[in-house]
């Protein structure tokens, strides 16, 4: 079978490890006698106060390393591999999946589909738990990993099988009650196909879903994102105004009633409901803490919460700075924020007259105009759609647009390709409302 080497990377100054001369390319091989198989086993085993940690050195020797220590103490060595083992793709073929819909001759990294339940809790990653065995759950109990996202669809066993194209989706559900039963924290997502899993089989899920409440403390319901990339894949239509009604007036019921029971919503739209819907976004309580950012549930109110309360803050110190602030820029984001952006610069505008602020939606033309999020803008949509439009001294572009850590767009355009293109200063902003109000006055 193949066994992931543990070598490291780097050895913090100051250290267990440095002290006792391990070196970057040492490879970790046992602690405490046992082989570790990841990062989870690693942090488990190296709590103890005394310790033994064979390390093979560069030279081949190996050493055993007798360590006493405070309890929890970390050893101070990083791995070339931070998770210390391979990540695990996903097998399945979901109807729905944005991977499948992706055209040919991007980045590699971009076509990899991982279902690691790992990285479910590292990176907030969501799981389907198909690629899970029973020594799996065991060690996600053992180790008391939570959160743990989930990606339900259904909970109709027959339909998820249908759904992910895999004939054990259905009984994999089984593994969330054992979940459950250990006290685990979950998270959960239903990718809503029109026609497929909404209606009645919406209702189903999310009441068979009630049942792993408190521990799984939130389900968002997130509409299928369709690229124009879809030949020779599964049939699915477009929601219409009409339908998001119909799917926010389910989940508003589910909350009324819920609410009073758990002191919990429970179950969330995504911001795309409401903005198709043509219905104001919830007021901030209602998402519980914001519990699923990442997939969109909430981002919206939050960035308006924060962009009121940088206004408010702004004190008489701050607007004596400002008050001749001057200048003329663009902000530049996805459909589906832009009339929240318009709004946020009027108010701008209007406590900064001598400031000159354009925004511009940009139409998502190289996956579909389907596609309404700033996070999947590429940099030449951006380039072409921007070209010959007055910009300014510069061009504000929130930072989801990016690769984490990186300065490269999904169709690897990097920020100084699009500042060469368009001759203008490209600045990047947190996706937060308090550093939008500063970029924007250039502090």
């Amino acid at each position: 079978m193949h066994k992931t080497r543990h070598v490291i990377s780097r050895i913090i100054k100051d250290s267990i490890a440095e002290e006792l001369g391990m070196e970057p390319g040492d490879e970790l091989l046992k602690i405490n006698g046992q082989e570790i198989k990841d990062i989870f086993d690693y942090q488990y085993l190296v709590q103890d106060e005394y310790i033994e940690a064979l390390i093979r050195r560069t030279d081949g020797e190996e050493w055993l390393l007798e360590i006493d220590k405070e309890y929890d103490e970390d050893l101070g060595i990083e791995f070339e591999n931070g998770l210390m083992d391979d990540y695990r793709s996903c097998h399945n073929k979901c109807i729905f999946c944005f991977i499948d819909q992706m055209p040919k001759g991007m980045r590699e990294t971009l076509y990899f589909k991982d279902d690691d339940a790992r990285l479910s809790f590292l990176q907030g990653n969501y799981v389907t738990l198909t690629n899970m065995s029973d020594e799996d759950v065991e060690r996600i109990i053992r180790y008391h990993l939570s959160p743990i996202n989930i990606s339900f669809q259904t909970t109709n066993p027959d339909l998820r099988c249908m759904m992910l194209h895999n004939r054990f989706a259905g009984q994999a559900l089984m593994q969330v009650r054992k979940l459950y039963e250990a006290g685990i924290t979950m998270n959960g997502q239903i990718v809503l196909c029109k026609g497929v899993n909404d209606g009645a089989e919406l209702e189903r899920s999310i009441a068979d879903l009630t049942a792993y409440l408190p521990h799984l403390e939130s389900v968002s319901v997130v509409p299928v994102g369709l690229s124009k990339y879809r030949e020779g894949l599964y049939p699915l239509e477009p929601f219409t105004r009409e339908d998001a009604r119909e799917v926010l007036q389910c989940i508003h019921k589910w909350q009324e009633e819920l609410y009073p029971q758990y002191g919990l919503h429970f179950v969330h739209a995504s911001d795309e409901w409401y903005v198709l819907a043509g219905e104001p976004l919830p007021e901030e309580k209602r998402y519980d803490g914001y519990l699923q950012l990442e997939n969109g549930v909430g981002m919206l109110r939050l960035l308006l919460t924060e962009f009121a309360e940088a206004m408010e803050a702004l004190d008489e110190q701050d607007q004596t700075r400002y008050a001749g602030c001057a200048g003329e820029l663009s902000v530049v984001t996805g459909k589906l924020a832009y009339p929240f952006l318009q709004d946020m610069v009027r108010q701008l505008c209007e406590r900064f007259p001598a400031l000159q602020i354009h925004v511009y939606a940009i139409a998502n033309e190289f996956f579909g105009e389907q596609i309404t999020v700033s996070g999947l803008l590429t940099g030449q949509d951006i380039i072409r759609q921007l070209r010959g439009r007055e910009l300014g001294e510069r061009i504000l572009l929130p930072q989801n647009v990016l690769r984490s850590g990186e300065d490269y767009f999904l169709d690897d355009v990097t920020v100084g390709d699009m500042e060469k293109a368009l001759q203008v200063k490209v600045d990047i902003v947190k996706s937060s409302g308090h550093d939008f109000v500063y970029a924007v006055l250039g502090r």
